[in-house]
């Protein structure tokens, strides 16, 4: 890596545009607002290095009015700073310099002073995906909607080769949903097809087990965030009866006290999004505490543009993931930028043919 001294940062923002009205237990997303992270080097600013910031709406720690203004204060601030000449000591000085209550924008500055250290060619962590020698399996994505929308995607996800599917539940009746799951499963058994499910949230806690019980019946591999976050007693309680593997989501969100966390909840599970998390050290921490407790992981984008995802991908390939990961996220814009990652047979790859289209 070269020397980190006297980087320039700017920012452009992006309205990304989804393909279709995509459905969540928070409503229905229709547009989306990214800010693309620009680091270079005043003497040379051909080789630039790019990050993401892309709060969630309703869930981000730093989704506020004055983000925008917070963003450009944080830049300046940031610009003509040393974050020294390893990796490592990047991420230290940001985790030390940019707040905890700022994560999508530490993870930005993560991603766009590794990309330039590295040369300006989005190479982020990582190797072998970067260098198109590896893929990462993933899962295909099931939006809620009305149930033919759902069907319809089932259909297209199967079609496309995916062997582990993720479905968005609780927007439609949940017997239907129940339906949906089945036209699965009396299709394909759990070694042929893996099924998730994501509540986000949706299910009342004194209802919650009993369509846990409902669920199992599908031989479901997990349910995300079956109950609301923030309630450590019910979840804890939910986790010790739970017939189905649950793994924590929003309930990451905002925490510094991870192991107090895992410690009372104990889930079986965790979902790590960096940009929710607070990025790439944040990230880390949670894994390495999950594992000394035996929890299980894996981790998903949040509806970033190509420049997050690849960023995400390439942190996954750096802890050599084996079991899906939520990395599908790339086409579900109509404005998204072109970019080397494809998805294959139920696989991300970064294809060596294709290049990437200049943030602007």
């Amino acid at each position: 890596m070269s020397d980190s001294s006297q980087i320039t940062f700017e920012y452009c923002k992006r309205t990304l545009i989804f393909n279709f009205d995509a459905g969540t237990s928070r409503g229905v997303l229709k547009t989306k607002e990214v800010f693309w992270i620009k680091a270079f080097y005043a003497d040379q600013p051909e080789r630039v290095g790019w990050g993401e910031a892309a709060p969630l709406i309703k869930l981000s720690v730093d989704d506020r009015e004055d983000f925008e203004e917070i963003l450009a204060k944080t830049l300046a601030e940031m610009s003509g700073k040393s974050f020294g000449n390893t990796e490592l000591e990047v991420l230290n000085e940001l985790k030390m310099t940019v707040p905890f209550e700022l994560p999508s924008i530490r993870f930005a500055l993560e991603t766009a002073i590794l990309d330039l250290l590295n040369g300006g060619k989005k190479k982020i962590l990582g190797h072998d995906f970067f260098e198109s020698r590896k893929t990462i399996p993933i899962n295909g994505l099931i939006w809620m909607g009305d149930r033919d929308f759902m069907l319809q995607q089932i259909n297209e996800k199967l079609a496309q080769g995916f062997d582990c599917i993720k479905m968005k539940i609780g927007a439609i009746d949940f017997q239907q949903e129940l339906q949906l799951l089945d036209y699965i499963r009396s299709r394909f058994r759990k070694e042929q097809i893996t099924l998730r499910v994501d509540a986000n949230g949706a299910f009342a806690p004194e209802d919650a087990l009993h369509k846990l019980e409902q669920l199992a019946e599908f031989d479901l591999h997990s349910i995300e965030q079956p109950i609301a976050a923030g309630n450590w007693d019910a979840m804890r309680q939910l986790c010790e009866a739970t017939p189905l593997p649950i793994a924590l989501d929003e309930e990451l969100i905002g925490v510094s006290a991870k192991a107090k966390l895992l410690d009372t909840i104990q889930p079986q599970h965790i979902i790590l999004k960096p940009t929710l998390l607070g990025g790439i050290l944040e990230t880390r921490d949670w894994i390495k505490l999950a594992e000394e407790r035996k929890i299980g992981w894996w981790m998903t984008s949040a509806l970033e543009s190509n420049i997050g995802l690849n960023a995400i991908t390439q942190l996954a390939d750096s802890l050599e993931v084996t079991i899906p990961q939520g990395l599908g996220t790339g086409k579900l814009y109509e404005n998204n930028l072109d970019s080397p990652l494809e998805i294959h047979q139920g696989q991300i790859r970064y294809s060596s043919n294709l290049q990437w289209q200049q943030p602007s």
